[in-house]
Parts: C-alpha cells; sequence; structure tokens
C-alpha cells in the first residue's frame, strides 16, 4: 500500500518546519539539492522503498516526511508491506526498488534458500537493537520469566512448546534460536519454529497460537501493555550493538542507478541523525510513525523503548542506554562484513545451508563497503577503519569474523 501522502500534508509540513530548525543545524542548506545536476545527478527520482510496520521503519519514512530526499534530488514513497515474504517478492520482481529488511533475508536470497535467488546487495545498516523475545504470560505464570527458568518449565511440563519469528533467515529466528540455545533448548528439536508477520505478533499471541515470539519493536512492548506477554531479553542483551534491518536492494538497481542509490542513501543517514539527535526529535518521530499509514498503534507503544524506558511486564523497569539507535555518531550504518557473515554461520548452524560457503566472498558480494564510505565521506561521517568488529554474544562466545568455519561449527547445540 502507497502512503498518500497528500493525505498527511498538513502533519507532515508541522514535523517539517520543526526539523528544519534542527536539522539545518546539522547540515546547511536543508531545501537545497545537493547534487551537481550533472553526471551525479539521480538517474531514476522516485524511489519505492518498501517497509514493514516497526518502530525501525523510522529513518526511512522519516526521509521521506521531513523532505531529506528532495535535499538529494530523489522522492522517497514509502510502501507499506503486509510480511517479509511480500517485501522479498516484491524486491525480486522489481515492484519496490529498495527495502527496509531484514539482514538475514538480504543473504538468504542472495544464497537462493530464502525463495528465488537473486543477487542482493546491503546498502546500510539501518538500526542497532530494540527487538526482544516476549513469552506468554501463561508462560511466565508457571515461572518461565528468562531463558534458564524457560528451560526448566519446558523439562518439567513436556508439551509441544511453539515460538514464533518473522522470516525462517531473519534477524528475529536467529536471535530467538540464539537466546534459546543459549539456555540449553534446542529450537527445532525441543520446540516448534512458526512463522508470523510482525504486525500479526500479539494477535496470535493473544489467541494462544504460540509461548513465545522475538519481534521488533513495539510489538514486544504492546504485549505488555496489553497484559499477554512479559520481556524475557532485549535482542541488545543477546547481543549488544547487534546489527537490525538493513537498507536494501538488488545488485542490479545498484548498477542500474548508482546515483540514485547514493542519493537515498544521503537521505536517510541524514534523517537517522535527525531522530538520534535529541528527545524532541525522538518523539517526534514517535508520533509520526505511529500513525495508521505507518505503525498504527499507539504513541505510547512506541515511545517508552525509543527512549529507553523499559519495562519487563513483571513489574521490573530500567533505563536501557541501548535502546535502539539509527546512527549514533555513524557507528550505526557501516555494513561491516563480519556482521553478514555472522548470519551466515547461523545459517549454517541450524541447517538452512548444508555446506560452509565462502563466507567473506558472500560478504564482499553483498555488502557495499565502497558504496558506504563514499557516501559517508560526502556526508563527512566517520567510518571504521576495519570491516571486521568484536563482539560478545549473551553465551559469552566471541565473534570476530577470522574463523567463520570453526564458529559456525563450535555451538554444542545445532542442527
Amino acid at each position: 500500500m502507497t502512503i498518500d501522502r497528500k493525505a498527511h500534508m498538513s502533519r507532515r509540513t508541522v514535523i517539517k518546519a520543526a526539523a528544519a530548525t534542527s536539522a539545518a543545524g546539522l547540515v546547511p542548506g536543508l531545501n537545497t539539492a545537493v547534487y551537481a545536476a550533472g553526471s551525479d545527478k539521480p538517474e531514476k527520482e522516485e524511489v519505492r522503498i518498501g517497509f514493514i510496520p516497526l518502530t525501525d521503519c523510522a529513518s526511512v519514512v522519516m526521509a521521506s516526511v521531513l523532505g531529506f530526499d528532495k535535499k538529494y534530488g530523489v522522492k522517497i514513497i514509502p510502501t507499506k508491506e503486509a510480511s517479509w515474504a511480500g517485501v522479498r517478492d516484491k524486491l525480486v520482481n522489481g515492484e519496490l526498488d529498495m527495502a527496509h529488511v531484514l539482514y538475514g533475508l538480504i543473504y538468504g536470497v542472495h544464497l537462493g534458500i530464502a525463495g528465488p535467488k537473486k543477487d542482493m546487495a546491503v546498502l546500510m545498516t539501518l538500526n542497532n537493537n530494540g527487538q526482544a523475545i516476549t513469552l506468554s504470560k501463561k508462560l511466565a505464570d508457571k515461572g518461565a520469566v528468562d531463558g534458564p527458568s524457560l528451560a526448566k518449565v519446558m523439562a518439567a511440563e513436556k508439551r509441544e512448546y511453539t515460538f514464533a519469528q518473522t522470516f525462517p533467515t531473519g534477524t528475529h529466528a536467529m536471535w530467538i534460536y540464539y537466546w534459546l540455545a543459549s539456555a540449553g533448548i534446542n529450537p527445532f528439536k525441543d520446540a516448534k519454529a512458526i512463522t508470523v508477520p510482525p504486525p500479526q505478533m500479539v494477535a496470535n499471541m493473544r489467541v494462544g497460537n504460540m509461548d513465545g515470539f522475538c519481534v521488533g519493536e513495539p510489538w514486544g512492548h504492546r504485549a505488555i501493555m496489553d497484559g499477554i506477554g512479559i520481556t524475557a531479553v532485549t535482542t541488545q542483551d543477546i547481543w549488544k550493538d547487534h546489527p537490525e534491518k538493513v537498507l536494501g536492494t538488488t545488485g542490479d538497481f545498484v548498477k542500474k542507478y548508482p546515483n540514485t542509490t547514493r542519493a537515498v542513501m544521503m537521505a536517510i543517514l541524514e534523517a537517522g541523525r535527525w531522530i538520534d539527535a535529541g528527545l524532541q526529535n525522538k518523539m517526534k518521530m514517535a508520533e509520526t510513525v505511529a500513525d495508521k499509514s505507518y505503525v498504527n498503534t499507539g504513541v505510547d507503544a512506541i515511545n517508552q523503548r525509543i527512549l529507553g524506558r523499559y519495562q519487563n511486564g513483571l513489574g521490573k523497569t530500567w533505563d536501557d542506554p541501548n535502546h535502539m539507535k539509527f546512527f549514533n555518531d555513524g557507528a550505526v550504518n557501516f555494513p561491516y562484513l563480519s556482521d553478514g557473515m555472522w548470519f551466515l554461520t547461523q545459517h549454517k548452524r541450524w541447517g538452512l545451508i548444508k555446506e560452509h560457503p565462502d563466507y567473506l566472498n558472500v560478504a564482499k558480494q553483498i555488502n557495499q563497503i565502497d558504496l558506504y564510505k563514499s557516501v559517508a565521506s560526502a556526508m563527512k561521517i566517520s567510518v571504521p577503519k576495519d570491516v571486521m568488529r568484536t563482539s560478545k554474544l549473551i553465551d559469552g562466545v566471541v565473534w570476530d569474523g577470522k574463523d567463520p568455519k570453526k564458529y559456525a561449527d563450535g555451538f554444542a547445540i545445532k542442527a
């Protein structure tokens, strides 16, 4: 469903006026196209970008709503999609030019294990953190409130346990499988895994179709507000500053429209910088994306966790400095090769791919490092010296991208 931008003109005008004041302080000439109208002029000026109703679609939406797209000579048309499978199909057949999309979906399509095989591209990471694993209130009432207690309940009361993710090769599948395994639960042998579109998670838990799910916000917090679930763990507690959604497209689009690709990346980077610039901007973002045209939920379901104010549904509250971030002085957006390789290691671990791929080569094919560096340089955004980074996950295992075969084979619990 394409967003009717006319219908939101009044709302947009108000927010844009507020944004211009703050954004103009970051980059002069907000309303002036910055391309030279020569060799770097965008080849395609209207760009359809698919998104799923989730808080982390915000930088795509705000790039359009605040007019950052026009600054760079393009018009972003945010296109609301119902499921990740729909996003995949429309990216592959060209109905969408780009998408706010799961990291592992792009890798799965590139390898041909998540639908039709097609060369794909990760242009940049859109956000770090901000997802959660929710257990049903019924399960929590029996004592399952975290990984170890869930394992005890499952061992004591034998039955089929069902956990939902949003796409078989996607981020949420990998987060919940990793977390279950860290508690000694094999997600395939000890439980049943199902796929449910993000906006339908809460409704499905309400009618008892699952014991737990992993999804992006606001749906974890929505389950708490509705009294049907509790937050067992946040994904930033599984992997601090993990990569989450990316700006994805096909390899063909990058080759055919390089200037358009760069222009869109700049507009979205600027929107992410605007969101992370302060409390007021986050509140405006929450108000905007809560609209029925985007996430379609109450502002309260979005603005608490976007500010790092968490509750778990059992009376515990905390301020989390590692909440969802869209820019973080540029630290969010670099498409590390090691991030992409990590998803391949998990695809191998869980049997989604049978043989070890050429991890580094596949990541180099997909992640557009040189393109990102050129965009970041033009915007004076710092980039890391190394295309790999080192992270310690919830089980204490360190991932640094140096020996992906050993890493993938090293887990005691696997397919």
